[in-house]
């Protein structure tokens, strides 16, 4: 018994201390780490560099000072770190194969950066979801939904597939659809759209807007009304626009009709019809 407590205090003595310094290292190293890319952030910021590239930046800032981190620690318990970069060599192959996925979403993170098909602060869809970009990580693209959901995206989605850019070009078309009766006066009810259209400021001179017959309907005569506006207004005038719309054309008597169907039923003989 007096054997293995002297061991234990021999193994105590010669690796505990080590054992306390690499931990040591760890935490202020990871805590320098996280200081130098918030200050690299900073300056990235105070340099007016784009948000896209200021948070891939800080990402790949802290976790590659936080390897040189870790190979310190290591070095400190007694490790060659040669043998160890050899072993982590190795160990990094195998891992780099079996997290190939991984690998991928850091290249597509990186062609992001090249090519730059948005940036944070614009509204995209992208892996089928849309949201606002908040963030571009070394593996993940991290946008906000409308409804203030967070959505993380492995960049090799985004790259691999389709990327939609509502923001991009400054102005957006805003694509509405209006039915009338057949009964009521066309000229009539396309003058009521389009001085709804002309009266709201939002909405851009050029390009010019369009109001035009697009459909003889089953039950209505339905236009296209297709105003353009800058990339953030067009829900407000969405909404605002679809009701001035119903309003005004309720004021000047123009109907927007429910869906009707002509009823035909024989009896005996002879035929009737129902509206």
């Amino acid at each position: 018994m007096q054997d293995i407590i002297d061991k234990i205090y021999a193994y105590l003595a010669e690796y505990g201390l080590k054992v306390v310094g690499a931990v040591v290292i760890f935490i202020v190293g990871r805590w320098i780490a996280k200081l130098l890319s918030n200050i690299i952030e900073k300056a990235l910021k105070k340099a007016n560099v784009d948000k896209t590239l200021t948070k891939f930046a800080k990402s790949l800032c802290y976790i590659t000072l936080l390897i040189f981190v870790i190979i310190a620690a290591v070095g400190t318990l007694g490790v060659p770190i040669v043998q160890f970069s050899v072993v982590v060599g190795a160990a990094g192959l195998a891992i780099g194969l079996a997290l190939q996925g991984s690998l991928a979403n850091f290249a597509s993170g990186v062609l992001m950066l090249m090519f730059r098909p948005f940036k944070v602060g614009d509204f995209v869809e992208i892996a089928g979801s849309k949201g606002t970009v908040k963030e571009v990580q070394i593996f993940n693209t991290i946008l906000a939904s409308p409804d203030n959901v967070r959505v993380i995206v492995p960049n090799a989605q985004v790259t691999g597939g389709n990327i939609l850019n509502y923001t991009v070009n400054g102005t957006r078309r805003v694509d509405l659809g209006v039915g009338v009766s057949y009964e009521d006066d066309l000229k009539k009810a396309k003058q009521v759209i389009e001085d709804v259209l002309a009266a709201d400021e939002r909405i851009l001179k050029e390009p010019p807007y369009t109001v035009a017959v697009s459909e003889l309907g089953d039950s209505s005569v339905n236009f296209v009304v297709r105003p353009w506006v800058k990339s953030a207004d067009y829900w407000d005038v969405y909404f605002d626009v679809t009701t001035k719309v119903k309003q005004s054309l309720d004021q000047n008597g123009i109907t927007i009709p429910y869906p009707q169907h002509d009823i035909h039923i024989k009896s005996q003989g002879n035929q009737s019809a129902l509206t």
